[in-house]
């Protein structure tokens, strides 16, 4: 695994460098005839061999910079301005008055893209070696050195290059398409890398990986990378510069310890303050209010006015310049009181003193007492050795010359849910927290084990053969989908999609009644006035409005458990906290039960911390670990654990600087074939032959709440007089141990 080279002292001895890469002079993008901005009058310069991170909200107008870059604004838009791209040779041109032949030529050998969606990027029936290929023969490369260099990029991306150039794009994972990806962009040798949310679709600890390989790529290469996000902690530690964009202008940009520890734009502050991270203390984490303008809507004066809470009128009526305010103007905001900013809105990230006494005063009382529910009755849901295999689909010649592949989605999971219960499934893609979630509320059914509802077995009751109707438990389990876009009719109205639940549960109540309900939880969900929005259309609202209405669909159903399945995942990071203090809320208020799936440790840890939950942590179809948050984040006892903790991005200065992970291996065995023993030695840094040999059993800690599946637990098991797995690393086991 690469080390992440991009020191405090390399953003240092930038700062006084000027070797101007990119120039943007007063650039525009336009769109109905020069009305709509959807990027307005920026100015930026870009240096040689320097990381800017470039971060903003949805539609915010970062991905329109990047099409700007490369004179790929498409159709109607109107990009005006210049473009200045300064040649290692000293000669500079014009990327707007670039001819087609001269704009194609530059956007791989000079500039080069790296798409958000890896999948959509390849040709799916070409292998990937053909698009390699394909790419220098058509810039009339040499093909057989073009493709050493593949093999060499490919090896620095932790890839067999043979296996995946052989491979068609379906047949490796999300992180193996986008690092195949990344070293496709790479390989006619560009002097700029533009990355256009390239980690979005990933897992925290592939994304941090791939921040990491990056950084490596970035100093072998000499490569100047662009990197835009709507994840501020993310991209911070591999940053040098960092540019803030708001409603289509620039808001800030500055050195990265500058932008992160001392902002000077309100937004930039409220934005790092509303971020789910681990080292702020929950009640200081705040949701921006409100939701960022549309083209055709744009405030006047300072575009931000409407949500900061340091505006006048100077605000209402004076755009801002986008100004210099020290660090010899490297460091510049778009505000006019950049000074009260830093002084009226205080930065959360970091543990004050109080907050280190009450993290220590929990952690000792939790190691004297345990933890544990308190329980009068029979669970709500209970699992029982639940097991949920797949035949993996393969193509019609494969059905006659081999066996059938089974995917182990989920494996021997036993789990109880309480009433008002709320539990966090967390673990990477493909662990099968989403099957698990969808089993538990009778979604899907189980090839092995038991689930029972109210001591009621669930495909009992389907069948007939229970006490109690399928319908009801199917009504008391509710499920909140990752896109709420495509869990929304987009033919029906609010008020019509609404209404069909209500027809389940009330249907002897009139129409006018029903719309009261209706208009009633629409307001509790938070969309004021409901007037304005039960007639419109699922396209007629924001992310975080969908999110509202789907969590007001499954409450009208009165469900004891709702499974959230990365509920907030879709929403922009400063909408996040406002969710999920939202649906905490209204747990309380309607008696309901949460199943929240992420992949997100942040996430996990707020939801679980202010709902008095625990976060469950899955691998390859297993639980390895359970408890409370505090405990998983500050005390982990499974390798796994520890892992995702620290492939989660940290806003903290002084820890921003990613260390080696605590991993051997950055991809995830195959489900088909799950290693032998416990799944996690083909990765984990401590494990021993015993771990190879003897699949561990989920277990109490002793010393701690909750359970953990290693056999590290037990003192006295063979583990110990076991010998270390061949290739383990024993500085990366110094970070587990201690």
């Amino acid at each position: 695994m690469a080390t992440n080279r991009l020191s405090s002292d390399r953003t240092a001895s930038n700062s006084n460098v000027s070797d101007p890469i990119l120039e943007i002079k007063d650039t525009n993008v336009t769109y109905s005839g020069g009305e709509n901005y959807v990027l307005e009058d920026v100015n930026v310069t870009i240096e040689r061999e320097e990381v800017l991170g470039i971060v903003g909200e949805s539609g915010s107008g970062k991905s329109m910079f990047a099409s700007a870059l490369l004179d790929a604004v498409p159709d109607p838009g109107v990009l005006t301005g210049r473009i200045l791209y300064h040649r290692e040779d000293g000669s500079t041109i014009d990327v707007l008055k670039l001819s087609d032949e001269e704009l194609r030529q530059f956007r791989w050998e000079e500039i080069s893209m790296v798409f958000q969606g890896a999948m959509s990027s390849f040709n799916p029936t070409m292998k990937i070696g053909a698009h390699f290929k394909e790419t220098l023969m058509t810039h009339e490369k040499d093909v057989s050195e073009g493709m050493e260099f593949a093999r060499e990029l490919l090896e620095n991306l932790y890839l067999e290059p043979e296996r995946v150039l052989d491979s068609y794009p379906h047949e490796l994972s999300g992180g193996m398409q986008q690092r195949a990806l990344i070293a496709l962009s790479m390989v006619l040798n560009p002097e700029v890398l533009v990355m256009d949310e390239p980690t979005a679709a990933l897992d925290l600890l592939m994304q941090r990986s791939i921040l990491q390989l990056l950084a490596d790529l970035q100093e072998t290469y000499d490569l100047t990378i662009i990197f835009i996000t709507h994840d501020l902690p993310l991209v911070a530690s591999l940053a040098d510069r960092m540019a803030i964009i708001y409603a289509f202008q620039f808001a800030e940009i500055g050195p990265r310890d500058e932008v992160i520890g001392n902002s000077a734009h309100p937004y930039t502050r409220a934005l790092l303050n509303a971020t789910p991270n681990l080292d702020a203390p929950l009640k200081e984490m705040q949701p921006i209010e409100g939701e960022g303008p549309a083209p055709v809507n744009v405030p006047s004066g300072c575009r931000f006015h409407p949500r900061c809470p340091l505006a006048t009128e100077e605000c209402r009526g004076d755009d801002p310049p986008f100004a210099p305010i020290q660090d010899g103007g490297r460091h510049r905001s778009a505000c006019h009181h950049w000074e009260r900013a830093r002084e009226e809105i205080p930065l959360n990230f970091g543990n004050t003193s109080a907050e280190v006494e009450r993290l220590e005063s929990a952690e000792d009382e939790l190691t004297t007492s345990g933890w544990s529910l308190d329980t009068d009755g029979p669970p709500l849901l209970s699992l029982d050795d639940v097991e949920v295999h797949f035949e993996k689909e393969q193509g019609l010649f494969d059905r006659f010359t081999k066996d059938l592949d089974v995917v182990q989605a989920v494996d021997g999971i036993s789990l109880d849910i309480e009433e008002q219960d709320l539990v966090c499934l967390l673990g990477e893609s493909g662990c099968g927290k989403t099957t698990l979630g969808k089993t538990m509320i009778g979604l899907q059914r189980p090839t092995g084990g038991s689930i029972e509802y109210r001591g009621h077995d669930i495909w009992e009751a389907k069948a007939g053969n229970a006490d109690i109707p399928f319908e009801d438990v199917r009504s008391a389990l509710q499920i909140i989908h990752q896109d709420p876009g495509s869990a929304l009719n987009p033919n029906r109205r609010i008020v019509d999609i609404l209404s069909e639940p209500l027809r389940h549960t009330h249907s002897n109540i009139s129409s006018n009644e029903r719309r009261a309900r209706i208009h009633s939880l629409i307001e509790r969900v938070g969309m004021t006035p409901p007037g304005d929005f039960l007639d419109r259309y699922p396209h007629q609202l924001s992310g975080g409005e969908k999110q509202r209405v789907a969590l007001a669909r499954a409450l009208l159903m009165d469900p004891d458990t709702i499974l959230a399945d990365e509920a907030i995942s879709a929403v922009d990071v400063s909408l996040r906290i406002e969710i999920m203090d939202l649906m905490l809320e209204l747990q309380t208020e309607f008696d309901t039960s949460f199943l929240f799936i992420s992949h997100d440790l942040s996430n996990a840890r707020y939801f679980a911390e202010h709902g008095d939950g625990r976060i469950a942590v899955m691998y390859l179809g297993e639980i390895v670990e359970i408890g409370s948050a505090e405990r998983l984040i500050h005390d982990p006892r499974h390798p796994y654990t520890e892992v995702l903790r620290w492939a989660t991005p940290n806003l903290d200065l002084d820890e921003m600087e990613a260390e080696d992970p605590p991993i051997r291996e950055i991809d995830v065995p195959d489900p088909v074939d799950p290693p032998s023993g416990c799944r996690f030695h083909t990765r984990c840094p401590v494990a021993r032959e015993a771990c190879r040999e003897q699949r561990p059993e989920l277990q109490n800690i002793d010393d701690a709440d909750g359970k953990a599946a290693c056999f590290r637990e037990d003192p006295n098991h063979a583990y110990w007089d076991s010998e270390p797995l061949d290739g383990g690393d024993e500085e990366r086991k110094d970070i587990v141990e201690n």
